[in-house]
């Protein structure tokens, strides 16, 4: 090349800075998933112990119960009375799914998203909870039970109520705050 002759933009394209992505340090709030895990796992050990299967012990008359349930299925009970012979592998695949997806959409979040970063390290911690009641198990157990008169709500674990309470506070990030993960960072 001449002096006198500006480069070309093939010649400069390595010069610039490229910019990079990371995630945000801390995405991913890893003593939260790991209580949210430990505790899980610890009530499920004390309910398998101590309260036989599908028998139930009051702890708020006519509001709360603890039950032995074993959910097959996936959240909900969907899928629970489904007698197929590949519903292990389609729930055990929707699960690993699930936790894909988290860990990717917790990439894309910024450090200022903090109810996001909550919300999927609460969402992660019950995945986790839950995959592994699956994979030990082939089920998911499942033992509060939330009633009023006839009217029971699904049974449900402290992963499920994580996960539930990890939507939750994603959807306020997203729709109250007026921030979006997907906004350029």
């Amino acid at each position: 090349m001449l002096p006198d002759t500006p480069p070309t933009a093939a010649e400069t394209a390595g010069d610039r800075p490229r910019a990079v992505v990371r995630p945000a340090a801390g995405t991913i709030g890893w003593w939260l998933v790991a209580t949210i895990v430990v505790v899980d796992q610890i009530t499920k050990l004390l309910v398998q112990r101590y309260i036989p299967l599908f028998d139930g012990v009051t702890v708020i008359p006519g509001l709360v119960d603890l039950i032995h349930i074993q959910n097959a299925g996936v959240a909900f009970g969907f899928m629970n009375d489904v007698a197929h012979p590949y519903r292990f592998a389609l729930t055990t695949a929707l699960a690993v799914a699930a936790l894909v997806g988290i860990v990717y959409y917790a990439r894309q979040i910024a450090p200022a998203e903090r109810l996001a970063r909550l919300g999927l390290s609460l969402i992660l911690g019950g995945a986790v909870g839950n995959l592994i009641d699956r994979l030990r198990f082939g089920y998911v157990v499942d033992f509060i039970d939330v009633y009023q008169g006839e009217w029971h709500f699904w049974a449900f674990n402290v992963a499920d109520a994580a996960i539930s309470c990890g939507a939750v506070l994603l959807f306020i990030e997203l729709f109250f705050a007026g921030r979006h993960a997907s906004d350029p960072v």
